[in-house]
């Protein structure tokens, strides 16, 4: 065996000595999912059930590591028929106008053992603006039991829904308003490797 097959081996098999690798979002094996308050006593929860992207990863110099991602805006889902109606609708994320909820990173930066802060421009509802994910994702790559080679990531953020137009609400009588600002948002991801990045 030629010593240059047994390093492009060996960079396969020790994640941290390989360059930058190419991957993708693994859709079936990722989510996206978001908290809200109600009516200022209980959280609604829900998710995007599609969800597709890239992502660029050098664990040696973060500078080069970017990603992209795209969630379909009309894949909204709270296990409510009416409710997912209504956010679709012109009041909330006006899927019909604003099909895609999009993010692009600008820059990556390791935040501990593990851990990284990843800032770039989340555009949502046709408005874009800058936030940074906090994102857990060991450097592991692991081995499916198809032979694909995977890693995963979690990311966390939180928005404030009228920052993206986003300002439909009703008053209670007891006062306060029936949802809240904030919007906590959870984005479990699964990567599959598919190349090195040249």
């Amino acid at each position: 065996m030629k010593f240059s097959h047994v390093l492009a081996i060996a960079a396969l098999a020790l994640p941290g000595l390989a360059s930058a690798a190419n991957y993708e979002i693994d859709p079936v094996h990722s989510s996206a999912q978001f908290a809200v308050k109600h009516m200022m006593i209980s959280t609604v929860r829900g998710e995007f059930t599609k969800l597709s992207g890239t992502a660029v990863i050098d664990d040696k110099n973060l500078a080069k590591s970017s990603v992209e991602a795209s969630i379909d805006a009309g894949s909204i889902s709270t296990r409510m028929d009416k409710r997912d109606e209504h956010l679709r609708s012109p009041d909330f994320l006006d899927t019909a106008k604003f099909a895609a909820i999009t993010f692009k990173s600008t820059e990556v930066k390791k935040a501990g053992e593990g851990r990284y802060k990843v800032t770039g421009n989340l555009t949502l509802h046709g408005v874009s603006k800058p936030v940074v994910l906090d994102v857990e994702a060991p450097a592991t790559e692991l081995k499916d039991p198809y032979g694909n080679v995977k890693r995963g990531a979690i990311a966390t953020t939180t928005i404030h829904r009228k920052d993206f137009g986003l300002n439909w609400n009703k008053a209670l009588e007891a006062g306060g308003v029936l949802i809240g600002e904030s919007v906590q948002i959870t984005i479990d991801l699964q990567l599959v490797r598919k190349d090195a990045a040249k």
